[in-house]
């Protein structure tokens, strides 16, 4: 159940994403897989490699996924821009 909360709180955070310019790599679709998969990798580091069930989930498994997925957003920017992505100016 950890494990939904942790994609549920990536895909959240990737929703900020519109307020910086598009120069992800992979497009918005690259990161939000990035945002999902940082926000995962970082909340099973944080629950020692094992992902929670329902008798032991807490609000702290959602929060715990933040900076896993401002990490992934941060890697895929940083990616993008490293590639030469153009920003989109709509």
């Amino acid at each position: 159940m950890a494990a939904l909360a942790w994609v549920m709180m990536g895909l959240a955070i990737w929703h900020f994403a519109i307020f910086i310019p598009d120069r992800f790599w992979g497009g918005i679709v690259g990161s939000l897989l990035c945002a999902i998969v940082g926000a995962v990798i970082i909340g099973l580091i944080f629950s020692g490699f094992s992902v929670p069930g329902n008798a032991t989930i807490s609000v702290l498994n959602a929060v715990e996924a933040i900076p896993g997925a401002l990490l992934g957003l941060a890697a895929a920017y940083a990616i993008g821009v490293r590639r030469g992505n153009p920003a989109l100016h709509l």
